[in-house]
């Protein structure tokens, strides 16, 4: 079965913090089966540039298009491709692992059955844990709760802003895994991270802000 093609195209784009100048001149093209590494130091615009990608904000100048049009006239075909993966927790501390997952999905009109996230908590190394509330789990277990919400969306864009963060040695190599198969499955995704990253899989593209 052939693997559906897509493309994340961004030409000249341009970004400011105030008035200073993050970067200028930023052109890429991101297709099925490619992954974006995104380098830089702090307040280099990281993260920045990762709001422009996913639609949260709008850049100074140039132009980012899903499948050849504009993010701004691609709505929701655009939105239901792509999977965020930020710095905020976007969990609620009352809920569990559990609840907060399903939740999500029904916020994006998914159903997803209990025995389905369950297996994606596990898949993130959650296993044991699905009924506890948010607010008793260490902040690497809050960002595993955060991963199970990215794989179970099914979107074909992933964009992880520094998706290793709190994470021991088994889960940057569970990310990278997890990675890694969304690839193959001809999937893309833009990380950042200031460590080096192996996947096996896929096509690297480096950017260096």
């Amino acid at each position: 079965m052939d693997k559906p093609e897509h493309e994340l195209r961004a030409s000249a784009l341009s970004c400011r913090r105030g008035h200073r100048e993050l970067f200028a001149g930023l052109s890429f093209s991101l297709r099925a089966g490619q992954w974006l590494h995104v380098r830089g130091a702090n307040g280099a615009g990281k993260t920045s540039l990762l709001r422009l990608l996913t639609g949260l904000a709008r850049p100074q100048s140039g132009r980012i298009e899903w499948n050849g049009v504009e993010l701004a006239r691609a709505g929701e075909a655009y939105r239901a491709s792509l999977a965020y993966f930020g710095h905020g927790h976007g969990v609620k501390d009352d809920l569990s692992a559990l609840e907060n997952l399903r939740l999500g999905a029904a916020i994006d009109g998914r159903a997803l059955d209990r025995a389905t996230a369950v297996g994606a908590l596990a898949r993130v190394g959650l296993r044991g844990r699905e009924d506890l509330p948010m607010r008793v789990l260490s902040q690497g277990q809050r960002r595993r709760a955060l991963l199970a919400q990215v794989i179970s969306r099914g979107a074909r864009l992933w964009i992880l802003d520094e998706p290793f963060a709190a994470l021991d040695v088994s889960g940057v190599d569970m990310v990278c895994a997890l990675v890694g198969e969304h690839l193959q499955r001809g999937g893309s995704a833009v990380l950042t991270s200031h460590q080096p990253i192996a996947l096996a899989g896929g096509q690297s593209v480096e950017l260096a802000l």
